[in-house]
């Protein structure tokens, strides 16, 4: 059995403004538990001695301790404040993470990602075979390049821009992003640039190479009232 530590970093410091609530999207209810609940849940579930790092807005880390306490929702967990943008957030947690470990980086508001998925990414990570995994799921849309162009009267029109998207190509990336700990605490001690989207560009940026494996249909992150309804009507269905 491979005894290298297994660190996740949950990330859960946003406020959620396009979800349209006064609760940010990570506490909003779920079927019974909170999101970030069943976010932590599903990688306990899969890697019971995983390390959990909770990152929070700093005005909602007393409500979190409490709502863990008040529901006996046991799982240890070391909180730190989130910082400016997600990229100082996930900074501010490496710096309490150890060399020698695999760090999993995942949107705490990414609650349907599945134990298997996590298991299986673990395990290839283990092998040392890759520095840096990312689950990636194929596009199913047709697509297509727009250029935004004013009118005369000032109006704003979208036109094909003549370029084409070869839709085989392209993927979406989710989370949980893997990382060797030394290579992606090494790789965030760059400046901050508005390039940086996720784990995985910063980590590109630094010159790391970038493994990729099959993600899931339902690990979706919630941004919108739809994407909580979905969400609440997958985890009805599957009786969890």
């Amino acid at each position: 059995m491979n005894s290298t530590s297994k660190i996740l970093i949950v990330m859960a410091a946003g406020s959620g403004s396009r979800m349209g609530t006064a609760t940010p999207k990570q506490f909003l209810d779920l079927c019974g538990k909170p999101v970030l609940r069943r976010t932590i849940e599903a990688f306990v579930s899969a890697q019971p001695d995983i390390k959990v790092i909770t990152v929070l807005p700093k005005d909602h880390i007393p409500f979190w301790k409490e709502y863990c306490l008040s529901a006996d929702f046991s799982c240890p967990q070391l909180l730190v404040q989130g910082g400016f943008t997600r990229f100082h957030s996930v900074r501010n947690a490496l710096a309490k993470v150890p060399n020698g470990a695999i760090v999993a980086i995942h949107d705490g508001v990414r609650p349907l990602v599945s134990p298997s998925l996590v298991k299986d990414m673990f395990a290839k990570m283990s092998t040392r075979k890759c520095r840096a995994l990312i689950p990636v799921v194929p596009s199913v849309d047709s697509l297509t390049l727009l250029d935004k162009v004013q009118g005369p009267s000032g109006e704003e029109t979208l036109v094909a821009s003549g370029e084409g998207i070869d839709r085989s190509r392209v993927y979406r990336v989710q989370t949980p992003q893997m990382f060797l700990s030394d290579d992606i605490k090494d790789a965030y001690t760059q400046p901050f640039d508005l390039s940086f989207t996720d784990d995985a560009s910063v980590a590109a940026r630094k010159g790391i190479p970038l493994s990729f494996h099959l993600g899931e249909r339902y690990n979706f992150k919630l941004t919108s009232p739809d994407d909580l309804e979905m969400a609440r009507l997958i985890v009805k269905s599957s009786g969890q």
